[in-house]
């Protein structure tokens, strides 16, 4: 535990953590919030900020949220605060009369011995309201603590690639607009450093004006960065004099969408230039790509992580829905077998075996150790990750292709003196296909094939998210089996043409043209890891050949209509 940590809450006044949530990135919270964060009875926040935060949060922890609308942008303690109880529960309840405004919210809910972690955008020390919280709790008694956070006027720049300072040095001014002064301005006006401004989109133009005003060249670099850290993060480069111009032919500006914070660096550090060579952020190979994956939950975790790890935004839809077998009699007396002695081997070829053969030991009592003296084969890495994490080191895992046919080439064939019982239990999905049992047999095997689960088709997504398949609003979808295909086009409908269709493998590649998609990537090998290693390599690729030929990056989702491409019909 950290040493800042507090004792206990007491019985009466409960404890207060104002606690920083950095600009936007949930992987700039600290230990420290994390840690504050588990142990949370009540969250008071900003709708963005509870986004970050939530899920570090224990199940059934209170949320205040303190504006009323997530849209809203006003400042916190303006809204109706909403308290809504994070299990699925959505119960809701408004705090009345003076507990609406922040100060007395925070008090208000650590009443009881509660501990309350109140959360801001950024840094508490540079928030506008967190110090008046602060003395707010000092005066009524309420024990708080400081949680630090990555402020937004330093974290954004580093991930528009805008370093505040070099080799060289240089006066680092921080300026909010929206609260600054004539004097302010006339100061950093006077000044050849670099000023960090925090504004909004719709009025960087006019502090660019009160820089010039008060003394800054028209000519002086400006980068303009809105949404921070997060994968809508967006920069754009210009000079205090063709701001406004800029932002106008990049067609952002006027927008609804005008109030939204941003922060502006202004000094020779910003340049385009040098921007270019720092940029690490928004250069990834997906930055921003809306990427579709359609699989279960459980499985696309790995694949959701690798792909933001590229910079995409990954939008799980489950197309299949896995349930137990209609008669689990036939799966009880194998697994029964399993602990009788009854096999040799086990083979595993998905996940979802893994799973089901682990649930049935929980049923029955049992763990890995059941496993002891029976050798155990694993199709592809997840599979192989699941066994490990069940306690169980695979004995024989494909050394090429990762699938059943991989898995036959290194299997050794029954051979009476050295293998004293010659059955194989597969447990497997009721779809599964014969390859493997019909190559077990002729290796001289008996084989269990065993329906463990079934597969079914799962729900329609949302309405949203078939418009948005079915009209271009996805960069790119990954297939990792042929039924992901059909079953997505089944339940939401064929992904437009414009979007890049990534699949696993010749199989999986040839069901997706069969039903009219044009496949642009494929794995080198069947593996999910290797898919999005690909489909990231092609992003690389496609920015690259956009940079050389000086036209804009842009998404695949961002293509004109009129520039489709045709689907081919071989």
């Amino acid at each position: 535990m950290s040493p800042t940590a507090l004792p206990a809450a007491g019985p009466e006044h409960g404890h207060v953590t104002f606690l920083g949530a950095g600009p936007g990135d949930p992987g700039l919270l600290t230990l420290r919030a994390v840690e504050a964060l588990s142990s949370a009875d009540v969250l008071i926040a900003e709708h963005e900020v509870l986004d970050v935060i939530r899920t570090h949060a224990r199940q059934g922890v209170s949320v205040v949220q303190t504006d009323a609308d997530p849209s809203s942008v006003s400042p916190p303690g303006t809204g109706t605060p909403q308290l809504t109880v994070v299990d699925g529960t959505s119960t809701t309840a408004a705090f009345p009369g003076a507990a609406r405004d922040a100060a007395h919210l925070v008090m208000e809910a650590a009443r009881g011995g509660r501990r309350v972690v109140r959360a801001v955008s950024g840094d508490p020390g540079l928030d506008t309201y967190a110090a008046e919280e602060m003395l707010a709790c000092a005066a009524a008694g309420v024990p708080f603590e400081v949680v630090p956070g990555v402020a937004a006027a330093v974290g954004v720049p580093a991930y528009a690639g805008v370093p505040l300072r070099d080799a060289e040095g240089a006066d680092v001014r921080f300026v909010d607009a929206r609260t600054a002064s004539d004097r302010c301005w006339t100061e950093v006006g006077a000044s050849d450093g670099t000023v960090v401004v925090s504004t909004t989109l719709d009025a960087v133009a006019a502090a660019a004006g009160e820089l010039v005003s008060a003394g800054r060249k028209p000519d002086t670099p400006l980068s303009v960065t809105i949404a921070g850290t997060t994968t809508r993060q967006r920069t754009w480069t210009a000079t205090l004099g063709t701001i406004a111009q800029t932002l106008k032919q990049a067609k952002v500006l006027p927008s609804p969408e005008g109030g939204r914070p941003v922060i502006a660096v202004v000094g020779e550090r910003s340049t385009a230039a040098r921007r270019d060579q720092l940029s690490w952020f928004e250069s990834k190979p997906l930055f921003g790509w809306k990427v579709l994956v359609p699989r279960t939950k459980e499985q696309a975790a790995s694949l959701s992580d690798q792909l933001r790890s590229y910079g995409a935004v990954p939008h799980e839809v489950p197309t299949i829905a896995v349930e137990p077998p209609r008669t689990p009699q036939q799966m009880e007396r194998a697994v029964k077998g399993l602990v009788t002695g009854r096999y040799e081997w086990i083979a595993f070829t998905s996940v979802n075996a893994v799973k089901a053969v682990r649930e049935k030991f929980e049923e029955y009592g049992l763990d890995a150790r059941a496993f002891a003296g029976i050798k155990v084969a694993a199709v592809g890495e997840q599979t192989a990750r699941a066994l490990v994490a069940f306690g169980v080191k695979p004995d024989l895992v494909p050394s090429g292709e990762q699938s059943a046919a991989g898995l036959l080439e290194d299997w050794p064939p029954y051979d009476p003196v050295f293998d004293p019982i010659d059955r194989v239990f597969l447990p497997r999905a009721d779809i599964a296909t014969e390859t493997l049992v019909a190559g077990l047999i002729e290796l001289g095997w008996e084989v269990d094939d065993v329906t463990a689960y079934r597969t079914v088709r799962a729900s329609p997504p949302p309405a949203e998210t078939r418009e948005a398949i079915k009209g271009g609003g996805f960069d790119a979808v990954l297939f990792t089996s042929s039924s992901t295909v059909r079953n997505l086009v089944g339940i939401a409908g064929k992904p437009h043409n414009v979007t890049v269709i990534a699949c696993i493998g010749p199989a999986t590649a040839k069901t997706a043209e069969e039903h009219g998609l044009r496949v642009d990537v494929m794995a080198p090998e069947p593996s999910v890891h290797k898919l999005a290693e690909a489909l990231a390599d092609f992003g690389m690729k496609r920015r690259a050949a956009a940079v050389e030929n000086g036209d804009p990056v842009t998404r695949p989702s961002e293509r004109r209509p009129g520039a489709r491409r045709r689907r081919s019909t071989t």
